[in-house]
């Protein structure tokens, strides 16, 4: 496997496991188990159980590693969630939601022997992570790994989620694009959230978001509300950037392993999605 089929199958591969991580983030049990260890309802939850392995760090931290979300949205939540439970209450609940979540949502699946050959080949592949540069991922890979077959693919589904992500940011800092811009740019290639639910996802005003498009039209990155070519290039040349930093792992599974997960994943994942994984209508593209 050369390096240019190395980068198409790590693409191929995070579209197809991604959606089994974030499903937690979707979930009426994740913010019951969250506000039981002593969090607010809401965004605390999430801002709180996704920087949690990372330790009780401060909203400049979360705001610099979560990237696109809003400074002033976070700043409401962190620290203060840190007063109200400790990271590692925070992850407990954590794990006790996604084990609730994907047995809800996988139904008998969850024991299939798919489910635990997926998770033995996610496993191997996180392998494939380093550290340096990347803290997100970092914080998780100093996690226990857990014992039951569907928790162990959701947390290495997350290692590589969140080492990808990593990466994706470092691609987006070295082409001057911040966090609102990139959201726009991403919305405008038509594979991510429709507008709406990202500027409420996200916690962007309408008036940020129509800032941030002003700014990107003047650059003549946007015409009107959709990519100019030299916006499409700058997101080719981003995509590329982020699947060329996320190759390791795909190159220690190979390519045969990898396409194996990819194909189980997609499966799980259409299981979890016609369970109600997601509020309809929220990706502007098919998600698997």
């Amino acid at each position: 496997m050369d390096h240019d089929e190395a980068r198409a199958l790590a693409y191929r591969c995070h579209r197809a496991t991604d959606s089994l991580h974030s499903l937690l983030y979707f979930a009426p049990e994740a913010e019951e188990r969250f506000t039981a260890a002593g969090l607010r309802p809401g965004r605390m939850g999430y801002f709180a159980s996704r920087s949690a392995p990372m330790g009780a760090v401060g909203p400049g931290v979360v705001a610099a590693t979560f990237y696109n979300f809003n400074p002033e949205v976070i700043a409401r939540h962190i620290p203060r969630a840190w007063s109200l439970a400790k990271p590692e209450q925070v992850l407990a609940a954590r794990a006790d939601a996604v084990d609730v979540v994907m047995r809800r949502l996988l139904g008998e699946a969850v024991s299939s022997p798919e489910l635990a050959e997926a998770a033995e080949l996610a496993r191997a592949a996180t392998e494939g992570c380093t550290a340096e540069g990347r803290p997100l991922y970092a914080g998780n890979a100093e996690l226990d790994w857990p014992a039951e077959p569907h928790a162990v693919l959701w947390h290495a589904i997350t290692l590589l989620r969140e080492f990808r992500g990593d990466g994706h940011i470092a691609a987006l800092v070295a082409n001057g694009l911040g966090g609102l811009p990139a959201l726009v740019t991403h919305v405008a290639t038509g594979k991510s959230f429709r507008p709406v639910f990202a500027k409420s996802l996200r916690g962007w005003s309408d008036e940020q978001w129509a800032g941030a498009v002003a700014r990107l039209q003047a650059e003549g990155i946007l015409e009107g509300e959709a990519l100019t070519d030299r916006g499409v290039e700058l997101r080719a040349r981003i995509e590329d950037q982020t699947n060329a930093a996320a190759v390791g792992p795909w190159l220690v599974l190979g390519a045969e392993r990898s396409a194996r997960l990819a194909e189980l994943c997609r499966e799980l994942s259409r299981t979890a999605i016609a369970a109600g994984a997601y509020p309809p209508d929220l990706f502007a593209a098919p998600r698997v």
